[in-house]
C-alpha cells in the first residue's frame, strides 16, 4: 500500500493504486481459501468426515438412552452434514493462515507501532476463539445436554436430528468463540483511544445486562446455558480491562523514560 495520501495523487495514479489493491486482495483471498480447502481435503481423507461428526456428536450421544442414535430426516443429510462439519473444522484449523493473509494485506498501510500490535492481536484472537469453542464442547455441551435430558419425560425417547444438531452446534460455537474475543475488543478500544479504562470500568453494570441479553438470544432457553455464556463474558471483560490498564501504564512509563532521556 502506498504511503502517499490519495488526495495528493492524480486520478490515473489513484485508479492504478485501487486496481493493485484489488489484485492483492484477490491473491490474499485465494491463498486463504486454498489453505481452508487444503486442510479440508486432508481431513476428508483422514480421519474422515463421518469420524469428525461422531466426535462432535459425543456430548449429545452421552446423554441419550443406551442404544439410541441420532436421526437424519433428509435424503442427502447423512452426507452433507458430515461434510459441513469437516469444512468447519478445516476453517478453524486454517484460521491462523486466514488471519495472517488479512494482516499481510493491511500491514503496508500501518505504522510501525500498529504492526507490533497487529500480530499479537491476530495470534491471541485465534487462540481465544479456539478456546471458546473448546470450552463450549468440553464444558457447556456436556452440562447443558445432561441438564436438558434430566427434564425429558420418561414416556419419550429423544432422537435429535443431525441437521438440527449441526445448526445448534454452529450457533453455540460462534457465540462462545466471539465471547472469548472480548479481551481483544477491549484492548483495541483502549489502544485506539475510542474509550478509556475508566469508562470501561464505569460500564460494568451495563456489560452485565448486555451479557445476559446476548446469552438469552444465542443459547437454549435454560438458565444453565445462559449463565455459562454470560458469566465468562463478564469475566473476560474484566480480563480485558486488566490487560488494557497494564498496557496504558507501560506506555506512560515508556513516555516518561523517553522524556527523561530527552
Amino acid at each position: 500500500m502506498s504511503a502517499i495520501p490519495d488526495n495528493d495523487k492524480q486520478p490515473e495514479e489513484r485508479e492504478e493504486t485501487f486496481v493493485s489493491h484489488l489484485v492483492e486482495l484477490r491473491q490474499r483471498l485465494v491463498k486463504a481459501v486454498a489453505a481452508v480447502l487444503g486442510v479440508f481435503i486432508v481431513l476428508f481423507a483422514y480421519p474422515g468426515a463421518s469420524y469428525i461428526y461422531d466426535v462432535l456428536a459425543q456430548p449429545m450421544l452421552a446423554t441419550l438412552p443406551a442404544g439410541t442414535r441420532m436421526i437424519a430426516t433428509g435424503v442427502i443429510t447423512p452426507f452433507m452434514v458430515p461434510v459441513k462439519i469437516t469444512l468447519m473444522a478445516a476453517f478453524v484449523i486454517a484460521l491462523p493462515v486466514v488471519l495472517y493473509q488479512a494482516w499481510a494485506f493491511v500491514a503496508p498501510g500501518l505504522y510501525q507501532h500498529e504492526k507490533r500490535l497487529a500480530l499479537p492481536l491476530i495470534l491471541s484472537s485465534t487462540l481465544l476463539f479456539m478456546a471458546g469453542m473448546a470450552f463450549c464442547y468440553f464444558v457447556v455441551f456436556r452440562t447443558v445436554f445432561h441438564f436438558i435430558a434430566s427434564f425429558a419425560p420418561q414416556s419419550i425417547t429423544p432422537a435429535p436430528d443431525i441437521e438440527a444438531y449441526l445448526n445448534f452446534v454452529l450457533t453455540m460455537f460462534l457465540a462462545f468463540g466471539i465471547t472469548f474475543e472480548v479481551p481483544v475488543v477491549v484492548v483495541l478500544l483502549v489502544k485506539t483511544g475510542i474509550v478509556t479504562v475508566a469508562k470501561l470500568r464505569a460500564a460494568r453494570g451495563y456489560v452485565v445486562v448486555v451479557a445476559f441479553v446476548i446469552a438469552a438470544i444465542f443459547t437454549p432457553p435454560d438458565v444453565v446455558s445462559q449463565f455459562m455464556l454470560a458469566v465468562p463474558l463478564c469475566l473476560l471483560y474484566e480480563v480485558g480491562i486488566i490487560i488494557a490498564a497494564s498496557m496504558v501504564r507501560r506506555g506512560a512509563d515508556e513516555r516518561d523514560e523517553a522524556g527523561k532521556d530527552a
